[in-house]
């Protein structure tokens, strides 16, 4: 009989077998550091249970990130996993195992920072005071001192390399990673733009790669034969002097009977938005760094970046660019993805948004997060999350994303749910957002949510407003209240003329809006739609009294910025003193009156609560919970927390 399952992305399902293993499939789970580790740098429960979650959700390979070969010289991060400490060894193995028992095969990245160790922890947290190794003498921006490490240090680089290597066989792992991009150890060697060097280890390209090349014999000669190695490398760096993508090919012939896959990336620590494209970048943009190399080596290659669209990746695979496809943050968003697209339910993945809430939250929290998906960094907690012990008839007044996590996880918990939103669809807020280009992962996720709730048997009735009246009605045992905000306008005269239009309201309204525009507010809201309406061919100044975008997460801000100032008129320190028919009358910081002229006036100084609706439904029902933005207003992660926890609390 033929197969009754036959996959729709059958290049992406297929298996690939290197050596004497064989992944189920083609879609890998990129390294992603846990920093939620012990102070010496062993994996804890949560760390476990993070990459066992990726596991469990059907990806071929799950790479552990980072094990760090030198913990004194070389940790990039505040907290790595110590490849050095005695005692590593049995959260290695519990990982491993955890990872290979859902039938994905356990890899980990080894790594060295070089001349970038401890760069984002505080001053003398790691290495040797405030020096740092790399291939030569230097002092970077920040005044740490960079010391060229001489032939002997090189050499015990090498000996850690091979140490750390052994450790993770022993500990149970099918393959490894050695990180060669990305401005760490390796690249630095590598980079005429950091290597200048005069010996054997500087100067053309095989010995710039000489150190990598020693790096690999070493490994192998600690692994055996029969032990895939993955190689992680940049394809090219921003700027002048560093690596390119013709240096790169002939890299990756030089190594390629070294190892068993390529794994190819883009850009170094200056370049973040190139290794780890934003919001605002194509998806799938450093494919194409992957596909050229491909054409010039006979062993697999993978591609990494922005990815996490099926149709896409399939195209990637289907014509040969690449023969892996990488995904961190869309495993976040949703680490049922490969299992989803294995069994044909691709309606149903949570896309990734690229807000960079992820990467955020471990510069300034060490904790991993993400904005749609409220079990990352829980899923040891998660795991075990029971059914209600009491069916409960739930009501959910509100459809933006708090309300609809929240009546979909108390579904999902036994729970009868019955969700109204007072509009036409579901969505709240972020229906604001449609029509922008680089919010469209919003508009994806509202769907998928809505085929979600259905899918769980939530009752969802529209155009349907929950008074005290309604609650009476229905009696249900419990209220999750998330009814939203409205937009805030300042006391300023002018505020409400014809000319003025809600940030709430430009998809809506954009035939309306004039060819020149001044944006009040600017705020994450106000500069996002700033980028948006200047895409779109408008002349636009954003106006703001203290700095811009000063709510976006620090990974987020830098990049939207970047383009802003590119495209935009930027007044900080700018007090609106009143609209007029000619546009906003502004004080400018020398404390002048400026008439910025303009057809429309954007409002974008933020929302407030609908407290008097709120506060009605108080008291209507035993249980009643305030979530999102009609408490608070703020992140679409803070409502999508908020609900999902007010239902695990039934």
């Amino acid at each position: 009989m033929p197969n009754a399952y036959l996959q729709n992305y059958p290049h992406l399902c297929a298996p690939l077998t290197l050596g004497k293993l064989t992944l189920r499939s083609r879609m890998c789970s990129a390294p992603m550091g846990f920093p939620d580790l012990t102070e010496d740098g062993c994996l804890t429960e949560g760390a476990i249970a993070f990459y066992e979650n990726r596991a469990r959700g059907g990806a071929a390979i799950v790479t552990v990130s980072e094990g760090c070969v030198d913990y004194a010289h070389g940790k990039g991060h505040g907290r790595l996993i110590n490849l050095q400490n005695p005692g590593v060894l049995a959260g290695l193995t519990n990982a491993a195992r955890a990872i290979r028992r859902h039938g994905a095969a356990a890899s980990i990245e080894l790594n060295h920072a070089g001349m970038l160790s401890a760069f984002d922890a505080p001053a003398g947290a790691a290495g040797d005071g405030n020096v740092r190794y790399g291939p030569v003498d230097a002092l970077m921006p920040n005044g740490t001192v960079v010391r060229g490490m001489t032939k002997a240090m090189i050499r015990e680089a090498v000996t850690l390399f091979q140490c750390g290597a052994a450790l993770v066989k022993r500990a149970g792992f099918d393959m490894l990673m050695l990180h060669a991009g990305h401005g760490w150890l390796l690249h630095q060697f590598l980079s005429p733009r950091t290597n200048t060097r005069t010996d054997e280890y500087g100067g053309s390209l095989p010995n710039r790669a000489r150190l990598t090349l020693e790096v690999l014999d070493a490994i192998r000669e600690a692994v055996g034969r029969d032990f895939p190695i993955e190689l992680r490398f940049s394809a090219m760096e921003l700027g002048e002097g560093g690596m390119t993508l013709e240096s790169a090919v002939e890299f990756a012939k030089l190594i390629q009977d070294k190892v068993q896959i390529l794994h190819v990336s883009a850009g170094n620590d200056a370049d973040f938005g190139v290794t780890h494209p934003p919001m605002f970048s194509k998806a799938g943009c450093n494919v194409k760094y992957a596909a050229e190399i491909k054409k010039h080596v006979h062993i697999p290659v993978a591609t990494v970046g922005a990815l996490g669209d099926p149709e896409l990746m399939e195209e990637i695979l289907s014509t040969g660019k690449a023969d892996l496809v990488c995904m961190a943050r869309a495993l976040l968003a949703d680490p049922e993805l490969p299992k989803k697209v294995e069994q044909n339910r691709t309606e149903e993945i949570i896309p990734c948004m690229r807000c960079f809430m992820c990467h955020a939250e471990r510069m300034l929290t060490q904790t991993r997060i993400c904005a749609l998906n409220p079990e990352i960094g829980r899923e040891a907690e998660a795991r075990s999350t029971p059914p209600a012990r009491q069916r409960r008839r739930v009501l959910v007044a509100g459809g933006g994303p708090g309300g609809m996590q929240a009546a979909l996880t108390a579904a999902r918990r036994g729970h009868r749910v019955l969700l109204c939103e007072k509009g036409p669809r579901l969505g709240g807020m972020l229906l604001s957002e449609e029509g922008i280009p680089f919010k469209k992962p919003l508009e994806r996720y509202v769907e998928v949510m809505s085929r979600l709730l259905a899918r769980e048997g939530v009752e969802i009735r529209l155009n349907t407003a929950v008074t005290p009246a309604f609650v009476a009605e229905e009696a249900p045992e419990a209220l999750l209240a998330a009814i939203g905000a409205e937009p805030l306008f300042p006391p300023i005269p002018g505020i409400h003329r014809e000319n003025v239009i809600p940030g709430t309201e430009i998809s809506r309204r954009l035939a309306e809006i004039g060819p020149r525009v001044v944006v009040l507010g600017g705020g994450l809201t106000g500069c996002e739609s700033a980028l948006f309406l200047a895409g779109e061919g408008r002349e636009v100044t954003v106006v703001q009294r203290s700095a811009l975008a000063k709510d976006a997460n620090p990974r987020h801000r830098p990049e939207l910025l970047r383009r802003l100032e590119a495209s935009v008129k930027l007044r900080a320190g700018y007090t609106a003193l009143a609209v007029t028919e000619e546009g906003l009358l502004c004080r400018s910081p020398e404390g002048t009156e400026e008439l910025l002229e303009a057809d429309t006036v954007i409002c974008a100084a933020g929302l407030r609560p609908l407290a008097s609706e709120r506060d009605a439904l108080r008291g209507t029902a035993p249980i009643v919970e305030i979530i999102g933005d009609c408490d608070r207003p703020g992140l679409i992660r803070d409502a999508v927390f908020r609900g999902h926890h007010a239902a695990l609390d039934l």
